[in-house]
């Protein structure tokens, strides 16, 4: 990311039911959060990290809404329910 961000001791959160976990707003202040952010969780050496996630596009920051379409678009793809251009092209008429 390049910044550096302010030390924050060790918060307790609790996991909900539905494996959500709540961010405390001195870690959420320290990496200057916003809601609807990505960010990129990992397992290291038995341990949770999370780190903030900007999406880039040839070094363009995109819009939040963008993302969420690319991400949809990704999980299409992924599933199998991608079409031929032209299949898509023809559907669309001219």
């Amino acid at each position: 990311m390049g910044s550096k961000t302010t030390a924050v001791a060790a918060i307790e959160s609790r996991i909900g039911e539905r494996r959500r976990v709540v961010i405390p707003k001195p870690a959420f202040d320290a990496l200057r959060l916003q809601a609807g952010d990505f960010v990129e969780i990992t397992v290291e050496r038995g341990r949770l990290a999370i780190r903030p996630k900007r999406r880039r596009t040839s070094d363009v920051e995109i819009s939040k809404s963008d993302a969420a379409k690319i991400l949809r678009g990704e999980a299409q793809l992924k599933a199998g329910l991608s079409k031929p251009w032209r299949t898509v092209r023809d559907a669309l008429g001219d």
